[in-house]
This record gives structure tokens, sequence and C-alpha cells, in this order.
């Protein structure tokens, strides 16, 4: 009994912590607690897992009239096929593998993320970060039909969906309706929460697609529709002539995504650059009818969302984004902002995230700022980093952001717009430029070397013991490779599948056999667990301690918890005098060290406690 009551003595107190934690609101200007704990998993419906065949897309549903008309003969991919192989009806398109593969689908749903939850929960994942969910013909669903709608073959009854959805006036938010689609997502994501993982979903509210309802208002009534000031139009179609004379601007010049236009804009707009200005009025109402929607569905917030990855946030004016941030904390002020603030200059100067991390816009960026000089780190580039060089780059990155904000980054270093991670590695060029084979006939595109994964593991090891929340591209932790888009899009490769052997095409001359990789499974997992077992790695402060060479070392320091993270990216062993650290046990492997020294093998890492 005795024992029984000290063991209920310690646990009380952390019950009674977890609580008030839970209860603990962010302050406006903070990033929300949890989103410097998370460990963030990337979901890509359309290629994660296709659950429910019979909800599969048809050549009407990924239609884009004047765009994008499926051929003759178009059907679903199947699943574990050559990716690089060509379908009867994409021989017959004669074009490029990379825009042949646009019109692909394999069917990936949400049911199919639902029955993978106990893998994500195995994985130990505590965060999903959905690409766009949006009701809309492509693969990748930035160019919405509907912001408010689920895509109808992601759920399980998409006619019915599309029925319901024609009742309603899409401008008027008192008529809007919860399909089947929407129902499922909520059903979800309300399984996601009862699991303790956080959901945010990704929109973009600087572009639509040529479907979305009010510019279908437009084509229908050019100069007399309501919604003609919502974007920018250059010129409206003269019903006196032959000619269409209509012209409007598109995202990046993409003419599937026309671009809503921007408002009081104060100097030069430059893309790259932040800049003050504001969306149309009537816009800005439709995007909070919106973002009320999922955040608060039905008047409850705890079956919403946990926040949103806004795209190309860039590309939008400041003033629109304080009001935003303003807005989502107003329905929930626990919710996570991050913005995708990327190239100032492609393909080399990064942007800086600090004008949008001040308390009064984002949380955090999608991080590519520090992944980018890891690369040169820890991968065999042309562009290689010694450590000072690696570590004074990522000090200019960490120096110019308030610490709060550092801490809740999503170390994103592969996405569904970026080479995979070991392709990345793989390659010595320029990161991501040229990084496909139809501009780069050199580039590597099948399964890397062992060396390669090597040193992918090192820079895991770095990710995980660096400040910021790690992030996981779907199918990293399966081994998958790929080049940049669309190549980073596969299927993925789940265990239970057989996959044909990958690289049927002329145009792709690597034949690579496709499996899951159990070991970079296990290596996610073990790096995940220790990420949860030590706070300091969440919560510690940063100081690099070493840095020749390509050995580098910093610690994390949390109260008396004070970890030593040493990471050797040299081809030789290298051996570290006893007296430059005090610490003997290596969490990774569980041995302890030599008294006199300190070895690290090639390609090594240790993390001393």
């Amino acid at each position: 009994m005795q024992q029984r009551a000290c063991s209920f003595g310690l646990i009380l107190p952390l019950v009674l912590a977890f609580f008030s934690a839970q209860s603990q609101t962010a302050a406006f200007t903070e990033p929300p607690a949890w989103s410097k704990s998370a460990v963030w998993y990337q979901i890509f419906v359309e290629r994660f897992h296709n659950g429910n065949p019979k909800n599969d897309p048809t050549p009407a549903t990924i239609r884009i009239p004047g765009l994008m008309e499926p051929p003759a003969g178009w059907t679903v991919a199947p699943w574990t096929m050559d990716w690089h192989s060509l379908l009867p009806w994409e021989k017959a398109m004669n074009r490029p593998f990379h825009e042949t593969v646009q019109f692909r689908r394999y069917g990936g749903d949400l049911e199919g993320v639902m029955k993978k939850l106990d893998y994500l929960q195995s994985l130990g994942v505590t965060a999903i970060y959905f690409n766009p969910l949006n009701h809309a013909p492509s693969l990748h669903k930035y160019d919405a039909a509907a912001f408010h709608h689920i895509d109808a073959n992601f759920g399980p009854d998409p006619e019915g969906d599309r029925a319901l959805m024609a009742k309603e006036d899409p401008g008027d938010p008192a008529t809007w309706v919860w399909t089947a689609a929407d129902k499922y997502f909520l059903k979800l994501v309300k399984e996601m929460h009862r699991r303790n993982m956080k959901v945010i979903l990704d929109f973009s509210w600087n572009h639509t697609g040529t479907t979305f309802w009010a510019w279908q208002d437009i084509l229908e009534n050019q100069e007399k529709s309501t919604y003609k000031n919502w974007y920018s139009i250059e010129r409206f179609d003269d019903p006196s002539t032959s000619e269409n004379e209509f012209t409007y601007q598109g995202w990046a010049n993409v003419p599937s995504l026309p671009e809503f236009k921007k408002v009081n804009v104060q100097g030069e707009r430059i893309s790259g650059k932040p800049y003050e200005g504001d969306q149309l009025a009537q816009v800005k109402s439709h995007i909070y009818s919106v973002t009320t929607r999922w955040l608060r569905p039905m008047g409850d917030t705890t079956q919403g969302v946990d926040g949103f990855r806004l795209d190309v946030a860039d590309q939008i004016g400041l003033k629109f984004w304080r009001d935003y941030r303003k807005m989502v904390r107003s329905v929930n002020p626990n919710a996570y902002l991050i913005g995708e603030i990327w190239w100032e200059s492609w393909p080399e100067a990064l942007m800086n995230p600090a004008p949008y991390t001040q308390g009064d816009m984002f949380d955090a960026v999608m991080f590519y700022q520090a992944y980018k000089p890891a690369r040169y780190f820890f991968a065999k580039t042309d562009r290689s980093l010694d450590a000072p060089a690696f570590r004074d780059s990522l000090l200019a990155e960490f120096n110019r952001l308030r610490k709060q904000n550092l801490y809740a980054m999503m170390n994103v270093s592969s996405s569904h717009d970026a080479p995979r991670l070991l392709t990345d590695f793989a390659n010595p060029f320029a990161y991501k430029y040229r990084a496909n084979p139809h501009e780069n006939l050199d580039y590597i595109v099948g399964k890397p070397k062992a060396e390669v994964y090597q040193r992918l593991r090192l820079y895991l090891l770095h990710q995980y013991t660096s400040v910021g929340a790690p992030h996981i591209w779907n199918g990293e932790e399966m081994g998958m490779w790929g080049a940049d888009d669309p190549h980073p899009r596969k299927p993925l490769w789940w265990k239970e599948m057989k996959f044909t052997m990958e690289g049927g095409s002329p145009e792709y001359p690597s034949y690579s056999p496709v499996a899951f990789d159990a070991n970079q499974f296990t290596y996610y997992q073990q790096l995940i667990r220790m990420r949860k077992r030590y706070p300091a790695l969440v919560d510690g402060d940063i100081r690099f301690i070493y840095a020749e060479g390509k050995v580098i070392a910093y610690e994390r320091v949390l109260g008396k918890q004070r970890l030593e993270v040493w990471l050797n990216a040299g081809e030789e062993p290298v051996r570290i005098p006893r007296k430059a650290t005090d610490l003997r046990v290596d969490i990774i492997s569980g041995k302890s060290l030599p008294r006199n020294e300190l070895i690290l093998a090639p390609l090594s890492g240790v993390v001393l406690n």
C-alpha cells in the first residue's frame, strides 16, 4: 500500500499538469504550446492509400474544360504499377512523361487514411498536415472548385455529394450543406484527436481553379458577374466579335489557377518579397466563412481542425495576414498558422521568414531555410559545406527569428514540391535546380547506393535533435525515392503490397526493386521515441560546442537535462579528446564511451547523455 500511494503521489502532479496544459490558451502573439512538441506527417491523399475503390475518380470528375481533357480510354492507374511505365491511354497521348502523369489518378481517399491510423500511431507522429482536400478536379487540389467542401471523390458518396452541392448558393454560407465527404473528414478528425494527433488543412487564399463557382459565374456573365472584381481580370470578352478577348492573371502564369485581385497594395509588388496589401472585402468574407467552417464545424471547435498551412503566402499582402490571424485566433486561440515562405530568388536565395513571424501573422513557416545548408553539409554535393560554414548558416537562420517561433517551426526537408530525401542526397547538383530527369539527363532517379542511406540517416539524427518540430513527407519513412515534381508524388509503398520493378521507360533507364523499407521505418520510430523521451530536444536551449572539418557538435539543455549531439559527416574517423565532453552514454546505441576519447566513425553520430 505504501508503495502504491507513493506512485500515485508521483503521478497526480503529472495528471494535474497535463489537464492544466490542455486548458491553457496561447497568447495572441505566441505559437500554440503543442506546436513545439509536434512530430509532423504530411499526407497527400490522392497518393496515400485507396481505401474505397468505389469512389475512384472518373474522366468527368478530373476534367478541366478547355485546359485538361482526359484522353479516350482513361482509367485509374493500378497502385503497384511501375511508376515510369505508361498505360495504353498514356502512350496514345504522345506527350513527355512529366506531362502525361498529371492526368494519372490512383484513387487515394480519406477512408484510406482512416485505415492507416494505426500505422501512423505506431510510427509515432503527433500532428497531421493534409495537402488540400478541396473539391477540385486536379490530383493536388490547389485548383479549388469549392473551398467549403471536401473533394467528393475523397468521400463515400461522390454522386450524392455533387447533387447536394448543386442545391447550394455557394456565395451564401447560410445555404451550405455538409456532404458525405465533409462528414467523413470530420469523423477522421475526431478519430485523430482521440489518438492525440493534431490536424491542419492546406489552403491557398491566393487563387482558385477555373471550375471554382465564382469563376464559373464570371465565365458565363463576364462584366455582369457579381464576382467580376474578385479576380485579376485584364480584359472581358467582347460579345460583338467572334474572338474571345477574355484574359486574366493566373498564379505564376498558370491558366488553370486564376488569381484573386490584390487591393490596397503599397509600393511595388515583387514576387518573393513581403509587401503591404489586402484582399477584396468580399473575398475576405468568403475566406473567413470557409475558415470558420473547418475550425468550428457545427459550432464546436473540438470537432474542427487545429490550424492551417497557407500556400504561396508571400503572394498575399501583409494586411490580409494580420487580419487573418485575428480572425482565426478569435475562433480558436490555440490554432496554428504556418506559411509557405520559400523562394526570394530561385534557385539560390530563400526568403527571410522574420517579417512573417513577429506574432501578428504566422506561428511558423515551412523551414526549408534550415534544410538547404544541412543538405550541403551532410550530402555529397558539388557545394559541400564544412562544419563552421554549416554552423554559421544555421545560426544566421536561427538568430533572425524570435525564439518561440523558431521552436514552433515545421522543419521541412522534402514535400510534394521537392525531391524525396534519398534522391536529393543521391544527386550532387544544386538544391532543387533541374532536379528531375527531363531537365537533367544525369539526374539519378532509382534506388541510391548504401552511402546515401548512411548520409541521410545522419541528417535525420540532426533533424530530430535540432530546434523546431520535425516533419515527414509521407513515404519517406518507407524508404521511397523520387525526383522533383511529379516524382515525389508516387503512390505510397505499403508493406502489404507487391510492386512492379521500377524503370519501364527508355526515358528512365534505371531499374530498381520497389518495396517498403522496414529498416528506414524502424529508424524513424527510434528518432521519434528519442525526441519524445527527452524534453531538452523540444524545449532545450541549443549551443554549438564544436565545429571543425566535417564534425559538428551542439548541446541541448533544459534545466538539469543536458544532451550533446556529435555528428561526423566526413569519410574518415575522428578522435575527439574526452575533455571536449564529460558525457559518456550514447542514447542511440546505449553504449558507454571510452574514458579517454570520443571516436566518431565516418558518417556517424552520437547523442550523449
